[in-house]
């Protein structure tokens, strides 16, 4: 289990805790714990291996200055940054079309400078980027699968380029899909999203394992919950996971 809580000036108080708890409620287990808040060491060490072979540079760009821009037009990159200023570190990135094969979505590719440009690894307030500390953790701990939400599918490109920067193998990944209105927009966004019942966590597991290719049978609805997760983990295959997964209008 990792938590991943390297934004700490936005974290909420208790947030993390409450999720390990409603994983455990819903029959989660893991075998040891780790915080990226306790591994900046590991992250500062890959930036610095980075910025000694010249891979990297100094960013004074804010938000607003880059708010009508689809990707980072490289406004920085060879200029010297003005003492004083704050910045943000950025991966050069070369042109290079970055592709893999996902498990579930197949063959994925993107020109990575083309269609995002320049990577921030560092921001402007010194927090270290989302891309640079899960790319560091997964080597670090020896991940290699990773199965996940299909929101995230255009974010591996530039882990699949860190990886292969750093000199790390890369996982295999699935990317499940995210389920969605008819219109497009997720679920978990929209009106008739709901909270997870802590009390009642088996029929949510049943819906759960259906989307995902199960059919639970009625007489799971007396079992216990390891023992749901243990029919489910039999049955498990990812080839079983459909690409797309819409909610209907009258669900």
């Amino acid at each position: 289990m990792r938590i991943e809580d390297l934004d700490r000036p936005r974290e909420v108080a208790g947030s993390a805790d409450g999720i390990l708890r409603t994983l455990e409620r819903f029959g989660f287990e893991w075998d040891s714990l780790t915080r990226q808040s306790e591994r900046s060491e590991l992250y500062v060490e890959a930036l610095r291996s980075l910025e000694a072979r010249q891979l990297t540079f100094a960013c004074t760009c804010s938000r607003a200055q880059l708010e009508d821009e689809l990707r980072y037009p490289g406004t920085c990159r060879d200029r010297q940054a003005a003492a004083g200023v704050p910045c943000a570190t950025r991966l050069r990135v070369d042109s290079r079309e970055i592709r893999f094969t996902d498990r579930i979505q197949g063959t994925y590719r993107q020109e990575l400078a083309a269609a995002v440009g320049d990577i921030i690894l560092k921001r402007r307030d010194q927090i270290v980027a989302y891309v640079l500390a899960v790319v560091v953790d997964d080597a670090a701990q020896g991940v290699t699968h990773i199965v996940r939400g299909a929101d995230l599918l255009d974010n591996t490109p530039r882990q699949v380029y860190l990886q292969q920067l750093l000199g790390y193998a890369e996982p295999r990944y699935a990317h499940v899909p995210v389920l969605t209105e008819p219109d497009g927009s997720k679920l978990a966004k929209s009106r008739r999203s709901v909270a997870a019942r802590m009390d009642s966590p088996r029929p949510l597991l049943f819906i759960l394992f259906s989307l995902l290719g199960l059919a639970p049978p009625a007489s799971l609805e007396s079992a216990t919950i390891s023992a749901v997760w243990a029919w489910a983990i039999e049955r498990w295959g990812v080839e079983k996971v459909p690409r797309r997964l819409v909610l209907p209008v009258n669900a």
